[in-house]
């Protein structure tokens, strides 16, 4: 089908872009970079202008491949949703699902996926739980639930796990802050400065940092706050305590709206961390609903989130 062609390509264009080089947008589709470059060739030669400038280290949009790739995305989320819509006309899921999730990322973007999920099955009903912490992760809770959202490494293989989204961390502070204190030229500045960080265990890849090609673990040495809790973290940086180090699901939309800087993010938004955001069940055999919701959560957050798609657009974080 030619439409189904159009979204494919638009697709990848759109990977070579997230990626920013046409070997690692190979791998995604199985393709050879030599093909991904033949393929971006040819989507400009339809277009009529250059859509990506190339060197031997990155490619990069230019100003009208940036334009575009904005009408692109739009492009294949509507595809998307036209495709769940026929597939809700032609097949009626009905029935229950109970969802637990973390509180932060169920509010900005769970809740707001579920409300369209629901729009497009009328005959689906949810039941959504937003919790602080993951007590139970051994199966008893899972049990009372269809699924259970997790954010980062999987403790318990015995679960069954669908990838939604990739997790990307950015740090990141109040230009006030950064007005008093100076801007860290690299990761490796960081304890000269003030932060704000976990109380107790950190996240496993909090503070570390791919730094000329190598990875470097570097933090502000000084403490300002210590939380348990990610908004409480958010809420220091913001109040320009110093630099904190948050993932982006979290702080996209400050970070547009400029009441925070992000740092260390010249070439681009961070490659994304090895553990990502999961929805959790018992068993691989599940209903025609949960299915479909699996689907529809990871058409919505992946391959890269919408999140993150704005700041790339709206911070020209290409």
């Amino acid at each position: 089908m030619q439409s189904d062609a159009l979204v494919e390509q638009f697709r990848l264009f759109l990977d070579v872009l997230e990626t920013g080089s046409f070997s690692a947008a190979a791998r995604l589709h199985g393709l050879t970079p030599s093909a991904v470059a033949r393929r971006t060739d040819t989507l400009e030669a339809s277009l009529g202008c250059q859509l990506v400038s190339r060197s031997t280290h990155a490619v990069k949009p230019t100003s009208a491949g940036r334009s575009f790739a904005e009408r692109a995305r739009r492009i294949v989320q509507e595809m998307q949703l036209a495709r769940a819509e026929l597939t809700a006309s032609q097949n009626i899921p009905a029935g229950h699902i109970r969802i637990d999730a973390p509180a932060p990322f169920g509010r900005r973007h769970l809740a707001p996926a579920l409300a369209e999920f629901l729009g497009v099955y009328p005959g689906v009903d949810i039941q959504l739980r937003l919790i602080d912490s993951f007590v139970d992760l051994q199966g008893d809770h899972l049990g009372k639930v269809d699924l259970s959202l997790r954010i980062g490494p999987l403790a318990d293989t015995r679960l069954v796990a669908t990838p939604l989204a990739p997790l990307t961390r950015i740090a990141c502070a109040s230009p006030d802050y950064l007005q008093r204190r100076g801007i860290p030229k690299n990761p490796s500045d960081l304890p000269e400065h003030d932060g704000l960080d976990w109380d107790g265990l950190s996240p496993p890849h909090a503070w570390r940092f791919d730094h000329e090609g190598k990875p470097l673990s570097s933090r502000p040495k000084r403490l300002r706050m210590v939380a348990n809790n990610a908004e409480a973290l958010l809420s220091g940086a913001l109040a320009g305590l110093g630099i904190a180090h948050l993932p982006t699901w979290l702080i996209s939309e400050n970070l547009l709206r400029g009441e925070l800087q992000p740092l260390f993010c010249e070439h681009g938004l961070p490659v994304p961390e090895p553990s990502g955001i999961y929805a959790l069940r018992l068993t691989r055999e599940t209903d025609s609903r949960s299915r479909l919701l699996l689907e529809f959560l990871r058409n919505r957050f992946g391959p890269v989130p919408p999140w993150d798609q704005a700041l790339q657009s709206g911070l020209g974080l290409s």
